[in-house]
């Protein structure tokens, strides 16, 4: 295989990360999805940030290269634990040192995201199954943020099940991308769709290889993209087989692996060595995932019940055929057994008063056993659709007995409208459900994928049928299923209305869902045990029993799940303003500063900022792990780091020599009173030129423990002195146009060394001038005397807080700054849409001088907060949450 690649894809935390000929298999980590860790989603649900770090910490240690990140659930405000989570991880160096992938099917979440994220991210991800307009439009505004994106194959038609259907999308997504966005070809990666095998279904039966042979196609015919996925899908019909599921990620990824997919999202602990893989076990999976026998599937099923950890000899077993009818019947339904199950179903019938007794009696029975064991995760997929096939074959052999004796069996006992809702692509669970109910002679009208809200309702009234199916995978499809039960209520529907699908739950169906309509909502979390919630609904003797349990049911649980919320410890703004941190302000000395008023920095030298330069991370951002200068004797990664230390020496030097990047700065000293609490007012010869808004603490402290804000360290006006405060911004410039000279010439590694010394300077720009302001222009610590390890160790008078950071979380507030400093007119930073700075090599921030300012963390705040917090600003209050990166504790 010729794999199209000149140029390769660069992404970055604190370090970067290349893929190029010599990477090996990129792994995603996938623990800190909420849709894929139920640990996590809990974590999150209950605000336990710092415990949901050591998740993301973990996957890093454990070898994960990029670390995806999803807050999509329904119960969650998606968009402000994306920002607060992204960092949170920003302040941790192990974790942050690897790129994000910003994981969202929602934009403003992604877009959120891309504007808080370290280093250079992944999006994941955007497709055409909305039209090219909103794709163009979405890569656009990711192709500004400079990150890479995964791109799925689904378009308007449908999600891409089959080879020639990925090869089509990708061709055409690739061809937008590249030829109308002008999308780097590198930053392409293409998720072709990894769908289980082994289901039982015939059409299942070439997902893997054709998976396969489509990233094969894509690898040698779309120039320098990548091809990746999620493994575990392949797997899903053996959940709980982990012995099975481990052979069969690793055969998988075996083969595709060869045929160019250079990374996905594998949990390394489900993974077995292909060539420790028993070579029985080996066969029989190799012959699924390649798809080279007619009864393969068959064949896996029986094998994979011989399996428990260890091979166990399997032998025949009639004793069951002793067992009494109901047990042989249920036997024969769990097992998926077909040979014995008319001779039973005649026995049973013979002892029945009625035939259709045997399916409401004995079939049902057996059935609910088969969801019982499928929801405890001790049967598989396929068994559960072989269940339903001997169901099928039992209800096959009755029907002409009771059409004999002329009963209306020949109508189904309910018709069930099925549908995956709008912006979803995902039915195999829906299809599953639809077999199974079909199988207990239910009619079924299935609309298929991406059905909009209009078009089910319409259906349900002209097919008039008894029970609506709501399936969803997505996040999105909770909005969807929470608007249909809404428009059900206000046409006066009196359905049942079924919620199932990966994504839901029935903490979102009773607090979201079952509120907005007054007949039956159900949450039917598999597909098995669908018959016994229909079968109790459309039960005329008992369905409004059942349906006033149910309601009571999700009452009961409403109201707990939503008092849990309550049980956080906050205060009020007001008692949190009274118990602030507190300054005698008649003996705490003010230091007027030296030079009042704004002053810029234009033609400082390079030189002067080198011996502010701290190195360590530096070295970090090259994966070479160590604090210099020790780094540089380390027995390890020694020689290494000598040579990579001499490389940037040189390049400084040329840069230096030929004044390659320029230094700039802006900075202003100014007269500062804190009024109303929590705002700083900026005063110039009495008259106020601006006000800062600053935040406060709420959690509930212990007494005596104060709750912070910055205004806490200015003396505020009423003690009757005047205080004084500064701001600034740094930025070093050419970094970018230095960076794309070496890459014209193909030299990466030249290009990435320029942003990482770009980085060092802005960060020495900001230790230098931060000095030069206590020892010069304020002058409140002439006689300071510190080293440079002092000086990253922060051990001086004053704080330099910076908008967007734990201590002031608003990023409104850079807005105020490049007011008061005229920052972009004075030095060329500017602040974009997202209110991050170009160029990226900039910082900006506060000074404060009192020698009691500290740093602290802001953590979560209520509502009361935020409504006096806008009322402040005079901005909407939706716009000051929009820009508040903590959680709120409250809505």
């Amino acid at each position: 295989m010729k794999i199209k690649q000149t140029k390769y894809m660069k992404l970055s935390g604190l370090e970067p990360l290349v893929l190029n000929e010599n990477s090996n298999f990129i792994n995603v980590g996938e623990r800190t999805n909420v849709a894929g860790s139920r640990k996590f989603l809990r974590l999150i649900k209950e605000e336990k940030f710092d415990e949901a770090l050591d998740i993301a910490r973990h996957q890093v240690d454990g070898g994960a290269q990029i670390v995806d990140i999803n807050m999509d659930d329904g119960l969650i405000e998606g968009k402000e634990a994306m920002v607060r989570f992204l960092n949170l991880i920003a302040a941790e160096p192990d974790i942050c040192r690897v790129p994000m992938m910003i994981d969202s099917s929602k934009w403003e979440i992604i877009e959120a995201g891309l504007q808080v994220v370290q280093g250079k991210c992944v999006v994941n991800s955007i497709s055409l199954k909305e039209g090219e307009e909103k794709f163009i439009w979405e890569a656009t505004q990711i192709k500004r943020y400079g990150a890479a994106v995964i791109v799925m194959a689904f378009d308007e038609v449908g999600q891409a099940d089959n080879y020639e259907r990925r090869i089509e999308i990708a061709k055409r997504s690739y061809d937008v991308l590249v030829n109308k966005v002008g999308f780097p070809s590198e930053d392409i990666i293409f998720d072709l769709n990894i769908f289980p095998v082994a289901t039982g279904m015939d059409e299942h039966r070439k997902n893997a290889i054709d998976f396969i042979e489509a990233t094969r196609w894509v690898r040698e015919n779309l120039e320098n993209v990548s091809v990746s996925g999620g493994v575990s899908n392949v797997s899903f019909s053996f959940r709980g087989n982990n012995t099975v599921r481990e052979a069969m990620h690793s055969v998988f990824l075996y083969h595709a692996i060869q045929a160019g997919m250079n990374m996905g999202i594998v949990n390394p602990a489900m993974l077995e060595i292909y060539d420790d893989i028993p070579k029985d076990l080996l066969k029989y999976v190799e012959d699924v995932v390649l798809n080279r026998r007619d009864d393969a599937t068959e064949r896996l099923l029986d094998f994979a019940e011989t399996v428990k950890g260890t091979k166990v000899e399997k032998t025949v077993d009639l004793s069951w055929r002793d067992n009494p009818l109901q047990d042989r019947i249920t036997h024969a339904l769990v097992k998926g057994l077909d040979a014995f199950i008319i001779e039973d179903i005649e026995e049973a019938r013979q002892a029945a008063n009625k035939p259709i007794d045997v399916i409401e009696g004995n079939l049902m029975a057996g059935m609910n056993v088969v969801g019982d064991l499928f929801g405890a995760g001790k049967m598989f997929l396929p068994q559960v659709v072989k269940s339903a096939r001997v169901m099928k074959k039992a209800v096959g052999y009755l029907n002409p007995f009771i059409e004999a004796e002329k009963s209306d069996k020949s109508e189904p006992v309910g018709k069930i409208l099925m549908a995956t809702v709008k912006g979803d692509v995902h039915d195999i669970g829906k299809n599953i459900v639809s077999v199974v109910l079909a199988c207990n002679n239910y009619e079924i009208v299935d609309l298929g994928v991406m059905v909009p809200p209009e078009k089910i309702i319409e259906t349900a009234i002209k097919e008039r049928v008894d029970v609506i199916g709501l399936s969803g995978l997505i996040t999105p499809s909770l909005d969807e299923m929470v608007y249909l039960a809404k428009e059900m209520q206000r046409q006066n529907f009196e359905l049942p209305l079924l919620i199932g699908g990966a994504t839901t739950s029935k903490a979102h169906t009773a607090v979201k869902i079952d509120t907005q309509y007054k007949n039956a909502v159900v949450h039917v979390n598999d597909a098995s045990r669908a018959v016994t919630v229909v079968g109790d609904l459309l039960n005329k003797k008992t369905s409004n029993e059942y349906i006033a349990k149910l309601k009571t049911d999700y009452d009961e649980f409403r109201i707990k799940f939503l008092k849990r919320g309550k049980e956080k410890s906050y205060i009020s703004i007001e008692e949190a303003r009274n118990r602030k941190y507190k300054i005698d302000w008649h003996t705490s000395e003010i230091i007027k500063p030296k030079e009042l008023g704004v002053q810029i920095l234009k033609q400082l030298s390079l030189k002067e900022l080198l011996p502010f330069i701290d190195w360590s991370p530096f070295f970090r951002s090259w994966d070479l792990h160590g604090k210099y200068p020790d780094i540089l004797k380390d027995e390890v990664v020694g020689e290494q780091a000598r040579q990579l230390y001499e490389d940037a020496q040189e390049m400084i030097q040329q840069i230096i020599a030929k004044q390659l990047l320029k230094p700039k700065a802006v900075f202003g000293l100014f007269e500062a009173n804190s009024i109303n609490e929590d705002d700083i007012s900026i005063q110039k010869k009495g008259q106020e030129i601006a006000v800062f808004r600053t935040l406060r603490q709420q959690l509930k402290k212990r007494d005596g423990i104060p709750n912070h804000a910055l205004a806490d360290f200015i003396a505020p006006k009423a003690s009757g002195k005047i205080d004084y405060m500064g701001a600034f911004c740094v930025g070093i410039f050419g970094a970018q146009e230095l960076a794309d000279s070496y890459k014209a010439k193909d030299d990466d590694y030249s290009a990435i060394m320029a942003q990482a010394i770009a980085d060092r300077f802005a960060e020495a720009f900001a230790e230098y001038l931060h000095k030069q302001i206590r020892t010069k222009h304020w002058g409140y610590a002439v006689n300071e005397d510190l080293s440079n390890d002092d000086l990253i160790k922060e051990s001086y008078k004053g704080i330099r807080p910076a908008p967007g950071y734990p201590a002031c979380p608003d990023h409104l507030e850079k807005e105020t700054i490049w007011a008061l400093l005229d920052v972009e007119k004075l030095i060329g930073v500017t602040l974009t849409e997202s209110l991050a700075m170009w160029p990226a090599a900039a910082v900006s921030g506060y000074y404060f001088g009192n020698p009691e300012a500290k740093y602290f963390g802001l953590g979560k705040i209520t509502d009361d907060q935020l409504t006096d917090y806008a009322r402040r600003k005079n901005i909407d209050k939706g716009k000051a949450r929009k820009w508040m990166h903590p959680n709120l504790a409250e809505e």
